[in-house]
């Protein structure tokens, strides 16, 4: 966990940035000694945005299924993303 105080933000703007680029990590910046915002590169954001919007999609298509809706079995999935694929 990498943190930094908030005049570190004005001061350092530049090796912030180049900090979250090269670690893809989020960095927690604090005000008076408290935690105040997190700063993270615009790309390892996309990529946490995505990440939780399958986890989301996983989650709905389970409730579905505990509420008894239609699934698809493996083999069946299986054959219609090839179907999905050789039409695109």
């Amino acid at each position: 966990m990498i943190i930094k105080a908030s005049a570190a933000l004005r001061n350092e703007y530049s090796a912030i940035s180049d900090l979250a680029k090269n670690t893809k990590e989020p960095i927690y910046i604090t005000k008076n000694g408290e935690g105040d915002l997190v700063v993270m590169n615009i790309d390892a954001f996309e990529r946490r945005e995505q990440i939780l919007e399958l986890r989301a999609k996983v989650l709905q298509a389970e409730q579905e299924r505990i509420e008894g809706k239609e699934t698809v079995s493996i083999p069946e999935a299986r054959k219609r993303l090839k179907e999905r694929i050789n039409v695109l």
